[in-house]
């Protein structure tokens, strides 16, 4: 009876109609879900009006994050009185402690197995104010110091330990901790060095580096502000906030940070990059390093190059069986000019390098001139440019034509100069592979029209072009089946009737996503588009050139992978946007 009157409550406040209320009850006799829950989940309604509702079916304080009261006393050592997993598992936030009764925060007040539970490990009588879900989660992970994520609780409990014990560490304890630009003039370098080397700072950084590569991070950010410390992690393309170390603990993180990567400690008013060999137990992670100053200090990006989280195989990167098919068969192709196109961040080089493995042969000479060289391979000879010294992509290349290559990879294509280099190599008998950022496949072509390629270079040079971008693909454990409306879909005709969405669980740090995909356009050079081209054609001539040749566009294979489960509409519009 109670979950009618919180339905009719709901009903009576305008939040949802009576057929939502039937239609919620008629899905619980399956689900065994609270209805409110099922009402969120359906998206009828907001998490913060159900909790509101909940409150006040129940006569009990609501709590938000915005109002304040959920902000747990920390010298009280309540996360003595409730463990973490516990704490995490049933979405119970310890607030406040006044002899023996004990204040929480609780999502689902008819639990009434875990609230005895409860009041059994606390030895408390409890009091209760009601919190949404996502409120509740945000402030567990920030109270017992653990990081947004599928997190291990081995490493959790390091994580908080190090923190706190970072909190503990007084500001004055050492002269090597200000910021201000007056008072750095006058540090001691050896201040610096020492403080970097204190061992909670040397646990505090390992313990950074640790997690991100178990949250399966591409990037980590150390960012300094006025009042605090920042530290983030890119997962999946998104970037997460982690709980900070205290303000004090910028400069030493730094510092540590900077040895590590061999870097100048003393430099502080011009960019540096480095690098980073981390040790696990089993393998061995590359981070590349880049320093930055900032109005409040300098802010630290690291890049997490895991060779071993990262499978350098075609088949697993994404691409539709068809453009699988197409990719293969250029890849035999003795010779000939290969672009993979697409925005920063869009996995172009982790193609290029599942394609060497694709030809990784022993009677090959494969060379590569990269900036820097992110994976190294078995068998390939790498070359790291560096265009500070006058040894740029162009002066490589002209260094492989006389090492009898087979084929080359070059990072990327940025000017004229490695253009033409890379052409001519293709038209003397050599297989060349390399990036352009563009937008799609046939803007590529334009643009090394654009920038000044002659047509009778292009034209018999030129094999395919790949244009990518990098989805999130739905987390398996808690993405939900449903029916489009018809606005959603638009012109979009669909061949699945069902089509899924985000969720969220423990299991993708409650955000529906886990890991990602390639979203591709593949095209296939033939003798209409090498015609085109030797005409200087447009881009809408190249683009219409390649569609009725069977090219599919980035939109088109995005909605491909919609029908197949693997992703969402909504992640699919926003990747193949503009």
């Amino acid at each position: 009876m109670a979950r009618l009157r919180l339905g009719e409550r709901l009903i009576k406040q305008g939040l949802i109609t009576e057929a939502q209320l039937q239609e919620a009850l008629e899905e619980q006799k399956t689900e065994k879900i609270h209805i409110g829950e099922i009402l969120v989940n359906k998206g009828i309604l907001k998490e913060e009006d159900l909790a509101a509702a909940i409150a006040s079916q129940l006569l009990i304080p609501y709590a938000s994050r915005a109002s304040g009261m959920l902000n747990p006393q920390r010298q009280q050592s309540l996360e003595k009185l409730i463990p973490y997993e516990f704490a995490k598992e049933h979405l119970v936030l310890p607030l406040n402690r006044n002899m023996n009764s004990l204040t929480c925060g609780i999502f689902n007040p008819f639990d009434l197995i875990m609230i005895d539970n409860l009041k059994k490990i606390t030895n408390c009588e409890i009091n209760f104010v009601i919190a949404t879900k996502s409120d509740l989660l945000k402030t567990i992970l920030e109270f017992y110091g653990n990081v947004a994520g599928d997190s291990k609780a081995g490493g959790s409990v390091l994580w908080g330990e190090a923190l706190q014990r970072s909190r503990d560490i007084s500001p004055a304890s050492s002269a090597a901790v200000s910021t201000d630009d007056a008072t750095e003039s006058e540090l001691s370098l050896d201040k610096v060095i020492a403080r970097a080397e204190e061992a909670p700072v040397i646990k505090l950084v390992d313990l950074i580096i640790r997690q991100a590569i178990d949250e399966r991070a591409s990037d980590i950010h150390i960012e300094p502000f006025k009042d605090k410390v920042e530290v983030r992690y890119r997962i999946d393309g998104e970037l997460y906030q982690i709980p900070p170390p205290a303000k004090h603990l910028h400069l030493p993180i730094v510092s540590r940070i900077k040895i590590l990567a061999k870097l100048d400690i003393a430099e502080k008013r011009l960019p540096q990059d480095g690098r980073i060999s981390a040790k696990l137990e089993d393998r061995t992670v590359d981070l590349r390093v880049s320093s930055l100053p900032t109005v409040w200090g300098e802010k630290i990006v690291m890049r997490i190059l895991d060779s071993e989280a990262i499978k350098l195989d075609l088949v697993t990167l994404g691409f539709e069986p068809s453009q699988l098919e197409i990719i293969r068969k250029a890849l035999k192709v003795p010779y000939g000019l290969l672009f993979v196109t697409g925005p920063t961040g869009s996995g172009k080089s982790t193609t290029l390098y599942s394609a060497l493995t694709e030809v990784l042969d022993p009677t090959k000479n494969i060379m590569t001139a990269e900036d820097p060289v992110e994976f190294r391979i078995e068998g390939v000879n790498q070359v790291h440019v560096r265009p500070d010294i006058g040894f740029s992509f162009a002066e490589a290349l002209r260094a492989f034509l006389r090492q009898d290559p087979d084929i080359i990879m070059v990072g990327e294509v940025r000017d004229l100069e490695t253009a033409q280099i890379c052409t001519r190599a293709a038209l003397t008998g050599h297989f060349v592979l390399s990036t352009l950022h563009t937008n799609d496949a046939a803007s590529a072509i334009t643009r090394l029209l654009d920038i000044g390629v002659p047509s009778y270079l292009l034209t018999p040079s030129l094999t395919m072009i790949i244009a990518q971008r990098l989805g999130r693909k739905l987390c398996p454990h808690c993405k939900e089946p449903y029916e489009p409306k018809p606005e959603e879909l638009g012109e979009i005709k669909l061949k699945a009737d069902l089509i899924y969405r985000a969720k969220g669980c423990d299991k993708c740090a409650h955000t529906g996503y886990k890991g990602r995909m390639v979203v591709a356009e593949v095209l296939l050079i033939d003798e209409e588009l090498r015609r085109l081209i030797g005409k200087n054609a447009g881009y809408s001539d190249l683009k219409d050139a390649a569609r009725k040749n069977g090219m599919m566009t980035l939109f088109e294979a995005g909605i491909r992978k919609v029908e197949a489960g693997i992703t969402s509409l909504e992640e699919i519009f926003g990747v193949t946007a503009g």
